[in-house]
Order: structure tokens, then C-alpha cells, then sequence
């Protein structure tokens, strides 16, 4: 199971599990994850969670841009359209962070590179 914690001062103050599918993130009420926040767009970003073809029971996460004025950032590196997320990378959106948490792509994020 992958989740996406929120962070406030590196304390994880919400957590939103990551299941198979898109989840939304933004300052509009019908994003999955609304971001109170004058610097987040409207539909800032996309996070795409795919069953892994290559290896059985891990998922395969995306974060997508949807052109936001502040940027999506992972470990502070700006997406630029789609990127890779892996177990303790940080997820910046404009400037609220998350990280992900995913407890079986741990055991595998350092042996094995899928090529997107």
C-alpha cells in the first residue's frame, strides 16, 4: 500500500492512501486532494498509480504537471511533465510537501529501474 503523507514541518499532519487510478491535487474543491493554498492552482497536478507489469504486487507511481504557475517539484527537482515517484521521495506542490510512503516499492526501488 502506498500512501501520500502531507507534511507541516516535516510532521505528517494528513495521509492519503495511493490506489490504482489518478488522484488530483489542487486549490478547486473537486480535486481528490485539495490544497488550501493561494499558490497552488486550481488542478495543479496529477499523481498516476499503475499495477507494475514487470513485478507482482508493486505499484508504479507518476506525477504529471497540469502547467501550474508554482511548479511541482520532486526532492526539489521541478517536473517538467511526467516523473517518477519512489518510496521516501518528497513531493513538493508550490509550497506544501508530501511524501511518499510505500512500504513495498522500499524493498525494491534500489534493485530495479522501469523504464517509463
Amino acid at each position: 500500500m502506498a500512501i501520500l503523507a502531507q507534511l507541516v514541518d516535516d510532521v505528517a499532519v494528513s495521509k492519503f492512501e495511493l490506489k490504482v487510478g489518478q488522484v488530483t491535487l489542487g486549490r478547486h474543491p473537486d480535486n481528490d486532494i485539495m490544497i488550501d493554498d493561494l499558490s497552488v492552482s486550481g488542478h495543479h497536478a496529477i499523481i498516476e498509480v499503475k499495477e507494475s507489469k514487470y513485478l507482482e504486487g508493486t505499484l508504479e507511481i507518476f506525477v504529471v504537471d497540469k502547467n501550474s504557475k508554482n511548479g511541482t517539484f520532486i526532492n526539489e527537482k521541478q517536473v517538467d511533465e511526467r516523473e517518477r515517484l519512489i518510496d521516501g521521495d518528497i513531493l513538493r506542490v508550490a509550497w506544501n510537501k508530501f511524501k511518499l510512503i510505500d512500504a513495498v516499492g522500499d524493498n525494491l526501488a534500489s534493485t530495479a529501474h522501469v523504464l517509463q
